[in-house]
Order: C-alpha cells, then structure tokens, then sequence
C-alpha cells in the first residue's frame, strides 16, 4: 500500500556500486546488473518481486526472514536470495512448488506468534507481513502456539510472562512489541542509516525482542533521536506513528522539501483528504536518500496549531490590541502608512526584510518590492546574520559564495574537518551519512570550543578535538596552514595548476613567520601545539580531506577571515574539484543559500551581482520597468541605526523574527519602536510582532508552491499539500501588498516568477519547474555550460579563474573579558529545535527542550556557588538574562554556552553588537559575561513578558 500512494518501490538490498556488469536469467528472463548486485534485487529489477520481510533496500541484506529462498540451476538448497549475489550464467527460479511449500510454513510460524486482529491494526493495508501472507498464499496456520508474545493473559488468566506492554512514551510513535516479528530492520537502521545505536535484540531464540537498551530505558529515556528511521523501516504495526493511529492510513501523498535546517530533506506528504497523516522521507531525494531527523519526520504540527494567526490585523500604535480586517483593508492600510512615510521622510525611509525561511520565489518578490516599489536598495536576510562571511570569503578565493559539494561526496571522504559547527544537533541526516563514513575508517578532526555530540559518538571518535577558545578561529586555521608550508605538505602541482604562483609565494611567505605557528598561537588558541600539528598533518596527508563548517566560523568579527583562510587550506592541500573534498557551509535554515541568491542584500542583486554594475542594473530595469538605484541599500543593523536617528521610520518585515534572532536585542527594540510602520508577515504573532502596526498572516510550507535552495545548492520543488489556511500563499500576499503600492504585478503562479529568475539571472539560466519535475532536482550554475546542474564546483579551474590565496591576519575581538566578565559566552543549536523555536516550541519537541539552559565548567559553576538545575543570572556589556544551569565538561573552564530557542530567555539581550569587518555579520559567539546564582526571572525578563502580553491582545470580532 506505500507503494501505491507514490511509486517508491523497494528493492530489498542497496544498489551495488561496482561499474563491472554481470548477467544471470532469472524465471527465464535475462538480467543485467552491477557486479555485488543480490539475486533479490536483480529480480527486482526486472518486475519480478521475491518475497521478503528482513529485507529492504536502505540497510544490508540479513538473510534472517528466509521467506526470500531461490533455487539456483546447479546449486544445491535454497539460498536466501537477499544476501546471495550475481553471478555470470546463473540461471534463478524464484517460483518453484518445493520454494512455495517452505515460504507458506516460514509464513505459518510467523502468524503462529503473531495477533489477527488486522481489521483494527493501524498498519492494516500498510502491512508488509499482510502482504506476504497473501503473497505466499497463506490460507491456514496448521500450528497452535502454547507459548505466545501477544496474549497478556493465557486461558487460565494468568500473567503471561513473555507479554509486553505498549510503549507509548514517545510523543510521536508507539512501539508495541506484541506485533514484533524479530526481523531487525529497526535495530539496522538505527545502526546502518541513523547511527545511534539505540536498539538492540536481546534474548536468543524464542525470547529474542527489540530494546531500547537497558530494562529500565523506554523508548523516550533511551538514546533514540526520533529519526523514524525505525518506524519507516517496520514492516508491521510494532512501530507505528502515532498520527496514523489517530486518523488512519494516508490515501494520497505529494513529494515536497522540508522546511527546517540547510540539508533539504525530500518527504512524501502523506495525505487523508486534506490533512496531513505523516511524513515520510523520500528515498529518491539526493540530499537526504530516504532519511529524516525528527523536526522533518513529526514537528510538522505547527502548521495547524491554534496560535496561528489566519486573519490580516492592524493598529495605528503598538500599545493598543490588534483588530481582524480583511485582506483588503490590511493592504488599503499597508499602502497608505508606506506611501505616507516616503511622502514625509524620502524614498530611503523604508525597507524590507527577506526570509531564510520562505521559497526563492517569494524572496525575489520581496527584494523586487523595495527596489521596483520603494525604489531604494534597503533589503536584508537573516541569511547575512549567519553566512554573509561565507559569500565574501568563497567570492573571493574562488570566485563564488557557495559550497563546492553535494552531499554524496561525503561518502568519498577520507578525512573531514568540521569546524564551528555541529552537525549531529543543526544537520542530522547530513551527520547521520558523515558518520556511516567514519565508521568506515575516515578520520575525523573537529574545531570546537565545545566538545559537541559531533566529536564522538557510537564506534566513532575523532582524530582531533581542537578546542580552542572562542574568538580565536583565524590563529587556529592560520597555524594549520603554517604547518602545512613550512613542513612543505602542500600540493604544488596543483598550486602551479590551478592558483597564482606568486600569490602563493606571497601568502607563503606571511604564513611561514614564526608568530603563525601552533607553539605561538597556544597561549592565545589554548590548543595544545602538538595536537594542532597532528590534524594538520592529517589534513594535509590523509586523503581526500573534506572542510564543513557552520556558525562557528561565520558568526565572528574576523568570520570573513576565517572563510578566507579554510579556503586557502583546500587550496593548499588540493582538496578541490573532485568527490570527497571540498569546502561547504552548513546552512542553517531551509533557504538560507536561495535567500542569497535571490538578491536579498542591499548591495546586490540576484547572482550576487553588486548593484553599482550599469550592466546589470539594465538587464532588471528592462524587466520591470523601473529606474534601479545604484547605491547600496540599508543592512538591518543600519536600519535600526536609522530608525532610532528618526530617518528610518518603514519595514516589511516577512517570515523573520529580528526581536529574537538579532543581537543587542535592547538596540532592536529600540529601533523597532521607533518606527512608524512594521508591517510584519508570518505564522504567529512573533516577538518582532510587538512592535507591529501591521500584521499579514502567512503560508506554512504545506500550503504553497516553489522552490528552496539547500547548503549544496540543490534547488528542491515544494509542492502546495493543502490550500493555504489564511487564504492566500506568501508570494500572493507580497503581490497583494505591491499592487496595494501601485505596482501592477500580475502573478499567476510561481513558476512564472523562476521563469523571471531565469531569465535575469545566469547561474539559474537553464532552471525551470519543467525540468525540475524531470530530475527531481538541479544544483546551480545550471545554464548552457552545465544545463543539468553542477553537483561539484571547481572541477577544471576556479570559477574566478585562478585560486586566490589571501593572507589572514588574526586581530583578537574587541569583545574582550576582565574582572566584571571574566567568562567567554558561545551559543548555538540542539536537535529538537529550531532557530527561534517559532516552529518546533509549538510541537511536540518541546518534551526534549522545554528551555534554554546554560552549560557551566564545574570548575566555574564551583567558584560561584552554582548548582546543577539552579537559576543563574547571565549579564553581559549589554544586558542581562536569567536561566537555568547544567554543569558539564562539554564546555572548558571559562567557557559557557547556550541556546537561542525560548523567549522567554532572549538569549540575545546578552550578545553585543560587535560584527564581522566585512560584512557586518553579528558576533553571537564570543560575549564576555558573569554568571552569578539568582532568585528567577529577572527584572527585565519580567516587564518583557508583560510588555508581549499586552502587545498581543485581539480585540474580539464584531
């Protein structure tokens, strides 16, 4: 029944890699095949279907069910064909009298310990030991088992010693061992696909069940992560979402990409009438190949949760409650308070802001509403807050602001360095392949001032944990690359080759003084100098030698510097332009890379093409029909600047929440309530909302069309699963409030839009929703040199021509600790939620994360009198919060760390607003603070949470 929703066939075991083909006749048809094919798949192949129930193509062959025997011409027995491989001549027959008598009696022994109560089982018509009994033409179970798993009580009332209860202790599934057939696909796939290790078979023979490790462990206190892995790999109702409990299996599905993280997981929707039954990933996405982590696979129900806002609302000042119009009316309102404000204080008096989280197409409309509406260049994204460095750094030395890899190429990896990112918490799947391969033998090296869940985890440690302190990242990678030239690890022939001789020379020269190396950089890095030569040697000599890298680089005052410098590493060590290698930003969110490349800077225009260029500027004016202005835009931080100075007084504002994700959060207060008109567009009434005069509710990612771009460029169809609840898509209410403005946009639908983003746009030339439905997927450039997508850049030579290396310089922070904040604050993610926890907080995930807390050295939480679970008051230059503390080693001595999820911690009234030299990205990771025991809520806590209160009053419809 899965496969009849969407064709997703399974195959039994995984495609084999071997380019050496071989042919066998199966049931009389000839069949080609990689050589290590199985005779199960090979079968599978050509149509010819062998049951299976152990069996399924996302993990190894086991051979356990023997439901899958063959009979082989010249062989004697009946091998299971699942782990039995090709072989030239072979001659197979799959339906034979003798294999159809084993496979019913295999079949009865199942059924023997198995309940028939099919007709009120949640998998009934999604059942695969359903489908095999009919497959092998069961018709009578000749055994009466004495002994059972199923039966709570035997016929005498007594307590059936061998019975199970249902574990309902996870929020999204139930695990209900009296279904278990023992197959071990569960336990594979959370070994082979997810990596966690959480499940076990204990007992032999007869007693043999799954577990979630030790007796006392369900399946919410084991180490499972809620992947799914498991219940997508079931093959009966022992594991089964709850969601299909509750409504029933799905009759229809739609394949769409999943709203959260930057590795844009394919999922297949699955639907009963219009609501949304589960989940599932979609085996033949290419950024996720089947898998899911437990934001993309259940925290979906954020999209119908009764806070969403579903009406337009207005108010002519923040202190009065909000009143319900219609769409008219908001657009009518809109308009005039913009159209007043230009009137009054100039064109440059209003901006927008663009979402990381909404489509390309929706992106572009915003940054075309400022800059063929407004007619000025004041746009900015989230996107510049977290990976700005990463598009100048990339720009710079090779040419372009992105990731040079898919995310197959991991699996050819023999050493990977992941610096300043997390991926076992930020970008799960993509973790879960990484980890496959360094359980295969690549070796691992990891820059972190935190010892993160990446650094080690089951049959896996890395190589190296550089633990260096915050701040410190350019010394860090500059000492890497001192190493390197003066150890003389260096690839010169591919630096002859593909880079700049004499700029090689020069940055060789820079790099090879004695103030680089690791012994003079240990007192400032606190990395040992002898563990830092190692990784170094191991980069350099180990192979293919792959770089990832997260916030952690970017989010600095010298985050440009840094990207500079791990591309001058690749360069160095010739680690680009092949499968394994590479240099590759770990996006944060869903569109983050689509959000960049759909113009939303002040500077530039679509394709990172700098406003100033005449050349480009004619291909948009032409377009639409306006007078482009050639001077750089308003970043947010300017606008605030501004607004606060009084000239900035207009913001339209969609899908981000700047109150709660940007730093200095008093500054973004301050700057917000200065305003005349924010008009601000999304799910909820977010924190930002508090000071809205204006409020356009949005689509979630179920109610539209489009397209997102993830960390590997790879620009994903989402597909529209239901009608928008509000009314209208997100792109529609920007086209709504631009004609509002007089525009005149006639949008029908958002391919017309990717038609315009095609046409003005090169590297998106040859992109189309043709074509996407075709391939599934393209990765920019996609033009005529490359019209079906680049899967890896830099093959030949750099985009820019020759590699650029750049000397990097290390200037410490200006944010710098003392005797009043003697400790160093560095933030980030956990795997439950997400950004702002907008989505996620309104889910499920919140048993996981239900508050952020800090992470405390217990040598400092020692010095201060602080205990594990006490209230803390965190304060910095800039302001101060109150949350709970976890005393751990994961962080070092005068290192603490937290989250940014909750609001009701603002974790962001802590940081400054110290940003990047370059592109003015903030500094979230290094803030000097005090942490100090506390009573609660502190005072500032307290008059915000009031402040939102009255902020978000609704005045009751008429």
């Amino acid at each position: 029944m899965k496969d009849f929703i969407i064709p997703d066939r399974d195959f039994g075991t995984p495609a084999a890699k071997s380019k050496q083909m071989v042919t066998l006749t199966i049931d009389g048809f000839d069949v080609t095949v990689p050589e290590g094919t199985s005779i199960m798949r090979a079968a599978a192949e050509v149509g010819i279907s062998v049951p299976k129930l152990c069996a399924t193509d996302s993990v190894d062959a086991f051979g356990s069910c023997r439901l899958c025997l063959v009979e082989i011409e010249g062989r004697n027995g009946t091998p299971a064909s699942c782990t039995t491989p090709v072989a030239p001549g072979l001659k197979v027959k799959t339906q034979t009298g003798k294999l159809k008598d084993l496979r019913r009696g295999v079949m009865e022994l199942y059924i023997s310990d198995h309940p028939l109560d099919c007709l009120t089982c949640a998998a009934n018509g999604d059942c695969e030991l359903q489908d095999m009994a009919g497959a092998v033409g069961l018709r009578d179970v000749r055994y009466e088992a004495v002994d059972t798993h199923f039966r709570a009580k035997n016929t005498s009332g007594e307590a059936n010693p061998q019975w199970l209860p249902k574990d309902d202790s996870n929020p999204y599934f139930a695990y209900d061992p009296a279904k278990c057939i023992v197959c071990s696909r569960c336990v594979r796939a959370c070994e082979e696909v997810q990596g966690t290790f959480a499940l076990t078979i204990e007992g032999r023979g007869f007693d043999s069940r799954v577990s979630f490790g030790a007796k006392t462990d369900n399946a919410l206190a084991s180490d499972c992560v809620s992947c799914g892995a498991c219940v997508q790999a079931c093959p009966t109702a022992t594991l089964t979402e709850k969601s299909v409990i509750d409504i029933g299996t799905p009759d229809r599905s739609v394949i769409t990409t999943c709203a959260y993280c930057g590795v844009g997981c394919s999922f297949k929707a699955e639907m009963r009438g219009d609501e949304l039954v589960r989940m599932t990933p979609y085996k033949h996405g290419k950024a996720n190949r089947g898998h899911s982590c437990v934001k993309g696979r259940f925290a979906y129900g954020y999209a119908t949760h009764q806070d969403r806002i579903l009406k337009p609302m207005i108010r002519d000042s923040i202190d009065q409650p909000w009143q319900e119009v219609s769409w008219a009316e908001a657009m009518d309102f809109a308009a005039a308070k913009m159209k007043g404000i230009q009137a009054k204080y100039g064109r440059n008096s209003v901006g927008v802001i663009t979402s990381s989280r909404c489509t390309n197409e929706e992106t572009y409309l915003v940054q075309k509403l400022t800059r063929a509406v407004f007619m000025n260049n004041n746009t900015d994204t989230c996107a510049r807050v977290c990976h700005s460095p990463t598009g100048y750094g990339l720009g710079q030395t090779f040419g372009t602001s992105a990731g040079t890899q898919d995310f197959d190429s991991v699996e050819e990896s023999d050493v990977i360095m992941v610096i300043g990112a997390n991926p076992s918490a930020a970008h799960p799947v993509f973790a879960s392949r990484m980890k496959k391969r360094l359980r295969q033998g690549a070796k691992l090296i990891v820059v972190d001032p935190r010892r993160t869940e990446t650094v080690e985890g089951p049959h896996y440690k890395a190589a190296h944990h550089l633990a260096l302190t915050p701040g410190t990242n350019v010394a860090v990678v500059s000492a890497i690359a001192h190493v390197i030239v003066t150890e003389k690890l260096y690839n010169e022939t591919f630096i002859r080759e593909r880079c700049d001789w004499d700029e090689f020379q020069d940055y060789a020269e820079f790099i090879a003084a004695p103030n680089h190396s690791p012994e003079a950089t240990e007192i400032l890095t606190g990395v040992p100098a002898e563990e830092l030569r190692k990784a170094a040697r191991l980069y350099a000599t180990g192979g293919n030698g792959a770089i990832y890298y997260g916030l952690g680089v970017t989010e600095h005052s010298q985050g440009s510097t840094t990207v500079i410098g791990i591309a001058n590493l690749a360069m160095l060590t010739g680690n680009i332009g092949r499968k394994g290698v590479g240099v590759n930003p770990l996006r944060g969110q869903n569109n983050v890379q689509g959000s960049c490349d759909m113009g939303s800077f002040p500077h530039e225009l679509p394709g990172y093409r700098h406003v100033k260029n005449p050349e480009v500027r004619a291909i948009y004016e032409a377009a639409w029909g306006v007078t482009i202005d050639p001077e750089p835009g308003l970043r947010i931080p300017n606008m605030l600047d501004a607004a606060v100075e009084g000239t900035f007084k207009g913001l339209y504002c969609q899908g981000e929440d700047i109150l709660q994700s940007d730093p200095d959060t008093h500054h973004v207060a301050a700057g917000l309530a200065a305003m005349e008109c924010v008009i601000v567009h999304d799910l909820f009434l977010n924190e930002t909302a508090n000071y809205a005069h204006v409020f356009f509710p949005g689509s979630s990612f179920l109610e539209k069309d489009g397209t997102f771009t993830n960390a590997e460029r790879r620009i994903n169809m989402v597909r529209k699963v239901m009608a928008p609840k509000q009314g209208y898509a997100d792109w529609e209410v920007t086209q709504l409030f631009a004609n509002a403005m007089g525009a005149g946009w006639n949008y029908t639908h958002p391919s017309q839009i990717m038609e315009e983003i095609a046409l003005t746009t090169p590297s998106f030339a040859g992109v189309n929703y043709e074509k996407l439905e075709t391939m599934g997927s393209v990765q920019w450039p996609c033009n005529e040199k490359a019209p079906e997508g680049t899967p890896l850049m830099h093959i030949d030579g750099f985009v820019r021509g020759k590699g650029k290396f750049i000397r990097t310089e290390y200037v410490a922070t200006d944010e710098k600790t003392g005797p009043r904040f003697p400790l160093l604050l560095t933030t980030g993610r956990i795997l439950s939620q997400y950004n702002v926890g907008a989505q996620t907080r309104r889910t499920a995930n919140v048993v996981w994360h239900d508050e952020d807390v800090l992470e405390i050295h217990p040598h400092d939480a020692e010095n201060r009198g602080i205990h594990d679970g006490d209230f803390v008051r965190l304060a910095s230059r800039s302001g101060e919060t109150t949350l709970r503390a976890t005393i751990t080693d994961k962080v070092s001595p005068g290192v603490v760390y937290t989250t940014f999820h909750h609001p009701d911690t603002q974790a962001n009234v802590i940081t400054t607003d110290f940003s990047d030299w370059a592109t003015n990205c903030p500094e979230y990771k290094v803030t000097a603070v005090q942490v100090a025991p506390s009573n609660g809520p502190s005072e500032w806590q307290e008059e915000y949470a009031a402040q939102a209160a009255l902020s978000r009053r609704i005045l009751a419809a008429e």
